[in-house]
């Protein structure tokens, strides 16, 4: 136990920390904005600390329970740890911990994100085992996003 805290105090050394739900929810807003990916990807509510290790790209969530979001988008159920992790960079969220899909019977862990071509408005997840599927970017987007989707789409 004392190997897994030092090495995770390893990881974190560095870290920018935010606490507090409305703080959290800013902080990963502009990180996905930032890293390119729609603010509906991750449900992002009652998050009590969030953190990024910019040197490194590692990232992590916390909440105070797990959690599970159903994506209407794509009619998948997804769950969510109490902490989240990542490692980060532009369209690619790597080396994830605390996501699994429902898979019909099976709860699959999520290991990775990425938008491989932006043009292609598809994002791709994948599991340990490299196996992955696409969905359109628009699954995921806020109501928000959507709109000015829209209105970008018919200009």
């Amino acid at each position: 136990m004392a190997g897994t805290t030092r090495s995770q105090e390893d990881q974190r050394a560095g870290a920018e920390i935010v606490y507090g739900s409305e703080a959290c929810l800013s902080h990963s807003i502009s990180l996905l904005e930032e890293l390119g990916f729609p603010k509906g990807v991750l449900p992002l509510q009652d998050l009590i600390e969030c953190g990024r290790v910019r040197e490194t790209g590692f990232v992590w969530m916390k909440k105070e329970a797990p959690s599970e979001h159903f994506f209407t988008g794509t009619n998948s159920r997804v769950s969510y740890a109490v902490e989240v992790t990542a490692y980060v960079e532009k369209f690619k969220m790597k080396k994830m911990t605390g996501i699994k899909s429902k898979q019909v019977f099976l709860w699959v862990p999520i290991t990775e994100m990425s938008i491989d071509d932006p043009a292609s408005q598809k994002i791709y997840f994948k599991t340990p085992v490299g196996i992955g599927k696409s969905f359109p970017l628009v699954a995921f987007m806020t109501e928000e996003e959507k709109q000015k989707y829209l209105e970008e789409a018919r200009k």
